[in-house]
């Protein structure tokens, strides 16, 4: 096989691996955000159940979690599932694990805004959800950058472990090839490819801190 035939086929894994990592950012970020305003619930009920959500998400292997997702609506509700489902399967797995991981990073932030703030907000006839969206907000997306860095890093990894679901994204693909063609270069290639996408990433993190920076 081509080096150029190589590379055709690990850049239709790179764009599946792509998509996974755009559709989990969409939905595990805001979610993250509300999971965090209702860990720091004084509704006793609802933070003790988000506290055992985070426990579960953050205390299982994220491989776990895709099989449970994947055959849960067949053994728990008898409803069939087509492989259509895969691809879901591993966007709703991903974004619910994500989320546990970003809303304690956003709790976290939040929870380092002075209190002295709230209160002059307060003061000048803010609301709460006025204060919160306004001023403390941007403040608590300037501090958590590098932390949801490092998650988005993570994640641009973690999309190789769709492969449990069948999801032929690049990884996959690269050791499929390698094993057909007894060589190590698919692999090399896709790590090469796995090393850009992340140095990309973090280079587009690090232009949006410095954009925040004024809130510093």
């Amino acid at each position: 096989m081509s080096f150029g035939v190589i590379l055709s086929q690990l850049g239709g894994g790179m764009v599946k691996s792509i998509e996974i990592f755009v559709l989990t950012l969409l939905f595990s970020l805001p979610l993250g955000l509300f999971v965090a305003l209702g860990r720091m619930s004084k509704l006793k009920i609802l933070s003790g159940i988000i506290k055992i959500y985070i426990a579960i998400m953050r205390g299982t292997p994220l491989m776990l979690q895709l099989i449970v997702v994947y055959f849960a609506p067949y053994y728990v509700f008898g409803i069939n599932i087509s492989s259509g489902f895969r691809f879901t399967a591993v966007i709703i797995a991903f974004s619910i694990n994500y989320a546990a991981y970003f809303a304690e990073i956003f709790r976290a932030g939040i929870q380092s805004i002075s209190i002295g703030q709230w209160e002059a907000a307060q003061i000048l006839g803010y609301n709460k959800a006025q204060t919160f969206f306004k001023i403390i907000l941007p403040q608590v997306i300037q501090r958590i950058i590098p932390p949801v860095t490092n998650e988005t890093i993570t994640l641009v990894k973690d999309t190789s472990l769709s492969f449990v679901l069948s999801i032929a994204e690049m990884f996959t693909i690269a050791k499929q090839i390698g094993a057909r063609e007894a060589s190590i270069i698919p692999l090399m290639i896709a790590g090469l490819f796995y090393f850009i996408f992340n140095y990309i990433v973090a280079f587009g993190m690090d232009r949006f801190e410095k954009k925040m920076s004024y809130f510093r």
